[in-house]
């Protein structure tokens, strides 16, 4: 009786290991697949909406009715700067990228911006 136990904790050692090797294998498996599914980081705005920004004219108030709160702020000379972008990777690769980069006046009116899109 007591081999036959012995025997049977093996057994089910051996059943844990098997199962725990299937979900390693599925885990890696999913991951590597998963360079296939694009990994977005960055919020999404209404890029056609960018012309109509007007140097010297448009207010800060107007930029966030229109493009939403920043993704990221900061300054740059001294001026604030507010970021809107959205980024997709494909496993290490850039796929899709636009940014918008709005620099404002002390008075909170557009001093300067950039846009850039790429489409691959």
């Amino acid at each position: 009786m007591k081999k036959l136990l012995y025997h049977g904790y093996y057994f089910k050692k051996l059943s844990v290991m098997l199962h725990l090797t299937a979900v390693l294998v599925t885990g890696t498996l999913f991951l590597l697949s998963s360079g296939c599914a694009p990994i977005n980081v960055g919020y999404d705005f209404p890029d056609e909406q960018v012309i109509n920004i007007r140097i010297g004219q448009t207010t800060k108030d107007e930029i966030r009715a229109v493009f939403g709160e920043p993704w990221r702020t900061g300054l740059e000379n001294g001026r604030e700067t507010w970021t809107y972008g959205k980024y997709s990777y494909r496993g290490t690769k850039e796929t899709d990228a636009k940014d918008l980069v709005v620099r404002f006046t002390d008075k909170n009116i557009v001093e300067s911006y950039t846009f850039s899109k790429t489409n691959r």
